[in-house]
């Protein structure tokens, strides 16, 4: 199978809006927990610093970044469709888990450095 240009980008951008879907369903208690614990499993085994070996078949052979890709994936379709339906139109208006968290560190950083730049401010010696 040949790989086209528009194929690529289309996978490209896929994966950043199923990664906030994915967090989101994450997120609800609605969903199974089965699914949810098969993702875990697979981004726990992505970024475990055990790495498995070529011979297992098709996990060894596996790039981190496609198993990545392939659970999220899984796990969605694992979901409910009026959940992920639900989910997908809160994302499109910015209402999302996602976009509440998101909010919430960026609010939460911006008054940590504010506070660590105004503490290193006070340290300075004064200009006169």
């Amino acid at each position: 199978m040949k790989l086209s240009f528009s194929h690529a980008r289309r996978i490209l951008t896929e994966v950043p809006r199923n990664a906030k879907l994915a967090y989101c369903l994450l997120r609800d208690p609605r969903v199974p927990t089965a699914p949810k614990a098969a993702l875990l499993t697979a981004l726990g085994l992505i970024v475990s610093p055990v790495d498995l070996p070529a011979w297992i078949p098709v996990v060894g052979e596996l790039d981190v970044l496609a198993l990545g890709i392939l659970a999220v994936k899984v796990f969605i379709d694992a979901c409910p469709d009026e959940l992920q339906a639900e989910h997908r139109a809160a994302l499109e208006r910015r209402e999302s888990v996602w976009d509440d968290d998101r909010r919430l560190l960026v609010g939460t950083a911006r008054r940590q450095v504010s506070r660590t730049v105004g503490s290193w401010r006070a340290r300075l010696p004064k200009a006169g």
